[in-house]
């Protein structure tokens, strides 16, 4: 009787069916899946590609709101950047939307140190202002090329510092939007820095703020050593959506 009861059910087919796509004679090969819709950027139309002017910061917002969009504006200026995975280390201190910047391939000057992680938006902002301002002023007050765009770092898990130490409101170099320029490297061998040549009415005085005035329509807050002593040796390069300049 078992053996029966066996038989009878192999003859209905299999126990567990068989889902497995049977293409038939005229059914094509299979093969991969389209890729779904990318952002474009023509080359030589994107943000980092136009000259400062009083849109720039609000056009600089548009394009950096989604990630795929300002991956696609650094791609078409030849900047190098590599997305990093979100992630939280703190209540207060993470990266989203961030990357690595690295090379920038449409200029001379290299980032030292290089292979910066910041948010793709700092990394816009970044390659605006050093294409249409720190080089082009370099070239015009102090007669040389740029060659490395010195800096203190962008991420760090602290509060804001003032003159009195580190406060407890939380900076933008906890979420990796902030960059602390401190000076630039010349093609002449000349090094000018914020710490040293800030102050009078040289040359690299004038570079220095120059580039301050110009990143004011670029990021969302400058600070410079005209602010307080906790920027004396640097330029606070932010990022994000607040306004202040000083």
């Amino acid at each position: 009787m078992a053996l029966a009861a066996v038989l009878a059910l192999a003859g209905c087919g299999r126990l567990i069916p068989d889902s497995t796509p049977r293409p038939g004679p005229w059914s094509p090969p299979p093969g991969p899946v389209a890729p779904g819709p990318s952002v474009y950027v023509a080359p030589g139309a994107s943000v980092v590609d136009q000259p400062i002017g009083g849109e720039t910061f609000g056009r600089l917002r548009r394009v950096t709101q989604s990630l795929a969009q300002c991956e696609a504006e650094l791609a078409a200026a030849r900047v190098t950047f590599t997305p990093t995975p979100d992630r939280m280390n703190s209540p207060t201190c993470g990266l989203t939307a961030a990357g690595v910047l690295g090379p920038d391939f449409g200029t001379a000057a290299r980032m030292t140190p290089g292979d910066v992680t910041m948010t793709c938006a700092l990394a816009a902002a970044v390659s605006l202002w050093r294409r249409q301002s720190l080089e082009p002023a370099a070239r015009e007050i102090l007669g040389s090329d740029v060659v490395a765009i010195e800096h203190m770092g962008v991420y760090a898990c602290r509060g804001v510092r003032n003159d009195s130490g580190e406060t407890a409101r939380v900076s933008a170099h906890s979420r990796a939007a902030a960059l602390d320029f401190s000076g630039v490297r010349l093609r002449d061998g000349r090094r000018i820095t914020v710490a040293g040549d800030w102050g009078g009415d040289s040359a690299e005085a004038r570079f220095l703020r120059r580039i301050r005035d110009d990143g004011c329509r670029v990021f969302g807050t400058v600070l410079s050593p005209d602010y307080n002593a906790a920027h004396r040796d640097h330029l606070h390069l932010e990022a994000e959506s607040g306004r202040l300049c000083r």
